[in-house]
């Protein structure tokens, strides 16, 4: 039981793991023991997106008050990185499947593409490179820009869904 709504729900890619994201928190629970065991604070407002890396290891949480959170679970509770490179609300953020990239997208028209390597050797932390901008190919209705984005499964590709009912995919990444 949580005291505020749910707002996302995923599962561990290799282990019995639920990712619960209400509002301001993200809870781990341990679906096999079903207990919880972490609560994570990525210092949000208001969580608007979460994915979980292939790994298992790292969270992408997306705001709307423009925040993109790494977490590593192994580090802690706070976010290992936050990146804060929107002017409005945070819409959607993925980890991509196969490479070692991540994406978001927001109301400001823009995505960003950043390269996030993560290192087998556990006394490394991850890396994190923006990439590319890409702007200019939605328009916003209602103040509402891009709304969700996806990866394709195999080539950096990104295909992204506006308010304006337009889907564009992005192959020059």
């Amino acid at each position: 039981k949580t005291s505020s709504t749910a707002q996302i729900v995923r599962f561990h890619p290799t282990r019995p793991f639920l990712f619960l994201a209400s509002q301001h928190h993200v809870r781990v629970y341990n679906l096999a023991e079903q207990k919880i065991v972490k609560k994570l604070t990525p210092g949000c407002k208001f969580i608007s997106s979460m994915d979980v890396h292939p790994s298992g290891d790292h969270l992408l949480i997306g705001s709307y008050d423009r925040k993109t959170c790494w977490m590593d679970l192994d580090l802690g509770e706070k976010p290992y990185r936050v990146l804060r490179n929107h002017a409005k609300a945070i819409r959607s953020c993925a980890f991509h499947k196969k490479l070692p990239l991540f994406a978001d997208v927001s109301d400001d028209l823009t995505s960003h593409v950043y390269h996030g390597q993560v290192f087998d050797d556990l006394s490394k932390n991850a890396l994190i490179v923006p990439v590319k901008i890409l702007r200019n190919y939605h328009s916003t209705e209602k103040l509402i820009g891009i709304v969700d984005m996806q990866w394709h499964p195999e080539l950096p590709w990104l295909i992204t869904a506006g308010a304006d009912n337009l889907v564009q995919v992005m192959t020059d990444i």
